[in-house]
């Protein structure tokens, strides 16, 4: 690790804008800072240097760029990614990408071990106890395709990888209550209420909860979903300005504690 980057992981969040505008980041990435909120995202759920923690379906990286400098060479990030040998290519591509974005950067990644998580078979994400903090980002909806029993799992693995009095931080795209929930979370959209529901199935208590990453304009009722919205746009350039002034999703941010003791 570069002597710049042993500095940010000892001080801490304490150079955060530093860490944020780092070379290593693009500047695509860089212009999501405004929807989500990473520092105080990442400070409400209580991230520090030199802690253990576990990243769930990083997917291509975004979080992973800020938390693995975050942590520092006394720290660890397990990215618990999709099967490398899934029958599905798009989990087998997007897992290869992540792997060689690690590779490419050792300098940045090399507290970084890529671990799996693929519902509902796959749940290998950590050395059990090991983690100080688990946490995900808009990935919940992703495991109702799975139904509920598989949902449940999937907090489950978490929970057995913290420590007692470990952190699981949860950022999901958030669906009004005055609207139904789809079982399969088809819209990308969930109740908040149902996914605490499943988090306390696991064993997870609910300690506090975030309007870090809300967006008033955004009615949840979009014909492509969540993915109407930006950065997905799925609509192309039909209502492009409109969907672009609303923004990202609505987001609720949970933080959920594994009981020191049952």
């Amino acid at each position: 690790m570069s002597v710049k980057n042993e500095v940010m992981a000892e001080k801490g969040v304490g150079l955060w804008e530093e860490l944020l505008i780092s070379g290593h980041r693009s500047d695509k990435n860089k212009q999501r800072d405004q929807f989500r909120h990473p520092k105080e995202t990442l400070e409400f759920f209580g991230i520090k240097s030199g802690m253990t923690v576990v990243e769930i379906a990083p997917g291509g990286g975004w979080y992973t760029e800020i938390l693995a400098p975050l942590l520092g060479p006394n720290g660890k990030l397990y990215a618990a990614h999709f099967d490398p040998e899934s029958e599905v290519e798009y989990f087998r591509k997007s897992r290869k990408g992540f792997g060689e974005k690690v590779k490419a950067n050792a300098e940045v990644y090399e507290n970084v071990e890529i671990t799996t998580f693929q519902p509902p078979e796959m749940f290998d994400i950590a050395p059990e106890g090991s983690a100080d903090a688990v946490v995900t980002f808009r990935n919940v909806h992703n495991w109702l395709r799975n139904g509920r029993g598989a949902t449940v799992d999937s907090f489950k693995a978490m929970y057995k990888a913290l420590k007692p009095g470990g952190v699981l931080g949860v950022v999901e795209h958030r669906l009004p209550k005055s609207m139904k929930q789809d079982e399969k979370a088809s819209s990308g959209y969930m109740h908040q209420d149902f996914v605490i529901s499943m988090a306390q199935e696991a064993g997870f208590k609910l300690v506090a909860t975030s309007e870090i990453n809300a967006n008033p304009k955004d009615t949840a009722d979009h014909s492509k979903g969540v993915w109407t919205l930006p950065p997905s746009l799925r609509l192309g350039d039909k209502d492009k300005e409109k969907y672009m002034s609303i923004g990202e999703s609505d987001r609720m941010t949970l933080k959920f504690v594994k009981p020191a003791t049952k």
